[in-house]
């Protein structure tokens, strides 16, 4: 069987790839407000699902459970790639999945392991993403911004693009 071919799909998980770290915002429960904090991703599946590990009794699980709108925002200035990832936030209490995406570094916040009661998954289904980026050197693009100032021709930052998924 071939495997059916997304590029829009292929896109994300290529400017993911090698992303650990990201700002997870959600709605705040009582007042709606966006609320972010830092994350690490876990994984990346291959059709753009993005897993993290979270605690049960979290203020974002308590978010998700309340509304599964979120947005991911990452930047990895060594790339020069920017995304706003908009999506449905999940908890999943999947003990396979746990297994499967497990690695030692996350007992610093699990200390009992597989076996912490209070550990969960967050699994964001992307539904959209905008990306900036730009191929140059971080030399490059300082290099590019005073020619530009300089001959008063507007900077090029770049492609820019929304993937629908």
């Amino acid at each position: 069987m071939k495997k059916e071919e997304h590029p829009e799909v292929d896109r994300l998980v290529e400017l993911l790839k090698e992303v650990h770290t990201c700002m997870l915002i959600t709605h705040e429960r009582f007042n709606g407000e966006l609320a972010g904090r830092p994350m690490g991703i876990t994984k990346v599946e291959p059709d753009g699902t993005m897993w993290f590990f979270a605690k049960v009794m979290s203020q974002k699980v308590e978010e998700l459970e309340h509304d599964e709108q979120v947005s991911v925002v990452i930047i990895d200035e060594k790339k020069n790639i920017y995304l706003m990832i908009h999506g449905k936030g999940d908890i999943s209490y999947d003990k396979e999945k746990m297994k499967e995406l497990w690695n030692p570094t996350m007992k610093a916040w699990f200390p009992e392991g597989l076996d912490d009661p209070d550990m969960v998954l967050i699994k964001i289904i992307p539904t959209e993403a905008k990306y900036w980026e730009s191929s140059s050197s971080k030399m490059v693009v300082l290099f590019n911004m005073v020619k530009a100032a300089v001959t008063g021709k507007e900077y090029d930052e770049g492609s820019m693009g929304k993937i629908n998924l």
